[in-house]
């Protein structure tokens, strides 16, 4: 994990100086697998932490079929982040694009080639976490 500044579980990541309403960390995790998915993160996987983490509300985890595009989920999911007045506290494996952790406070985001993403199998690491249903329910 990135040493990064001090902060508290919920803060962080927000300092645009903007007056807007602070987005709630359930908010923020659905918004941020909604825009994963967008960017054609496969298998979006919205883990709710509290309790079990000190450190973050939600995991989202999700892969890609190549490095590059595990790099692409994660610039454009950067990008959509940084125009909600959102900037990540720190991102770790950019360069590799095998796993990339993106560390936004109270949600954290794996972004794995999908090979990978199975030989670490988060999901079963936290599996007494409860998974959200973030999906708009179909019209």
């Amino acid at each position: 994990m990135p040493e990064t500044k001090k902060r508290g579980k919920h803060g962080g990541g927000n300092d645009t100086g903007a007056a807007k309403e602070p987005i709630s960390s359930t908010g923020k995790a659905v918004l941020m697998a909604h825009h994963a998915a967008e960017y054609k993160g496969l298998d979006v996987v919205l883990l709710d932490v509290t309790g079990l983490s000190s450190f973050a509300d939600y995991f989202i985890v999700c892969s890609g079929k190549s490095s590059r595009q595990v790099q692409g989920i994660a610039d454009n999911l950067e990008k959509e982040m940084k125009e909600q007045g959102l900037k990540p506290l720190g991102i770790e494996g950019r360069r590799d694009g095998q796993w990339i952790l993106m560390d936004y406070g109270d949600v954290i985001i794996h972004i794995f080639y999908e090979p990978v993403r199975y030989l670490y199998d988060l999901e079963s690491l936290w599996s007494d976490a409860r998974k959200v249903q973030w999906e708009e329910s179909p019209a």
